[in-house]
């Protein structure tokens, strides 16, 4: 997209989402994934706690906010209204083949999309959120 398409400096920040054991979280995205804590805030008087982790700087690249509600002990309805988040990595073979080493449940083994030629794939994060994974487009 041009910078004049985008006049008013409109950017993907981040995408929030609920999680039952924050660890479990930070193991799967940050140990498993590779992304990095860039700050966690812990509100007492809402019983919640917001973390915010990706792969570079909040002001420079897209996060994930995992928002953990302290009181929150049962699975969230995720709806039919929820996709998937995309991470993109060189070999997705490799990757689902360490993923799976490590217990992460692949649900769609690496592959070309129906309907194309990207190889894509998708494992579950620990709530059961999809994760996509997928090769970065040649251009």
């Amino acid at each position: 997209m041009s910078e004049e398409a985008n006049r008013d400096g409109y950017r993907l920040a981040h995408t929030m989402i609920r999680v039952r054991d924050l660890e479990a979280s930070f193991n799967f995205y940050c140990k498993t994934l590779g992304m990095k804590i860039l700050r966690k805030t812990d509100y007492p008087d809402g019983r919640f706690t917001n973390a915010f982790i990706g792969y570079g700087l909040e002001t420079e690249s897209p996060c994930l906010e995992l928002t953990y509600n302290w009181d929150q002990k049962e699975n969230y309805d995720k709806g039919n209204g929820w996709g998937h988040v995309c991470i993109e990595t060189r070999d997705v073979y490799k990757a689902c083949d360490d993923l799976s080493k490590l217990g992460v449940k692949i649900t769609r083994a690496p592959g070309p999309m129906k309907h194309g030629t990207r190889v894509i794939a998708f494992c579950e994060d620990p709530d059961g959120y999809k994760v996509e994974l997928n090769e970065p487009v040649k251009v």
